[in-house]
């Protein structure tokens, strides 16, 4: 399977979200990457209900939302009213994981994880099978334009031979720093999708940079 890019909005500019959002339907970008943020969980407030149901009237691909907040179950059914394909929590706030991917699942969503840099994988192998989709932070959560962790590399081969191990079809996203220099290392490392924020939207040309990190070449030499 070819990788998967996703533009996160979080970057984009506010003040002309159609515009950036009509870019990502144009481009080769795979995904809209949303993130939620509370200001509890993590120490930032992004946009909410409104703002998202306002990018699913001009988005034309997957939209592809990440929770970072506290409490989610509360909202699962809301983040499917308002457009939500792929809807993404943070393990470090569920206090019963396996409950939260069902209800995700029962509402007709794919159902992600989030992992913090500092939580390990193997914190998974119970529920692997019932996860669509990993989500790898390789920044801490909250901030863009982060540096990245280089310990992501070791983490995604660790998450890999966990997901190949238990026979699942787990998805793995890389979210937090991503570039053109990292990309082909974590696609090699076993990546399978690619957010990328202030890289593509603070770029000169963000379809050129999107075609970028789509179009990498493996293995590296």
């Amino acid at each position: 399977m070819s990788h998967l890019i996703a533009p996160s909005i979080l970057a984009a500019d506010f003040a002309n979200l159609q515009k950036d959002c009509e870019m990502v339907n144009d481009s080769q970008a795979d995904w809209f990457h949303i993130d939620v943020m509370d200001g509890v969980f993590v120490p930032n407030i992004s946009f909410g209900m409104p703002v998202i149901k306002a990018i699913k009237k001009h988005a034309k691909k997957t939209m592809d939302v990440h929770l970072m907040i506290v409490d989610p179950d509360r909202y699962i059914k809301t983040f499917k009213e308002v457009g939500a394909d792929i809807l993404t929590v943070h393990y470090e706030a569920c206090t019963h994981l396996h409950i939260t991917l069902q209800a995700i699942k029962a509402e007709g969503m794919q159902a992600g994880v989030a992992l913090n840099p500092h939580t390990s994988v193997d914190l998974l192998k119970d529920t692997i099978k019932d996860i669509d989709l990993v989500c790898i932070m390789s920044v801490n959560p909250g901030f863009g334009g982060q540096s990245f962790i280089e310990n992501t590399y070791d983490k995604v081969r660790e998450l890999k031979s966990l997901i190949e191990s238990k026979g699942a079809d787990t998805k793995i996203e890389i979210d937090g720093g991503v570039n053109s220099q990292n990309a082909p290392k974590l696609i090699e490392a076993g990546a399978d999708v690619l957010v990328a924020g202030s890289f593509v939207f603070r770029s000169e040309n963000p379809m050129d940079t999107i075609i970028g990190l789509k179009n990498c070449y493996f293995p590296l030499r």
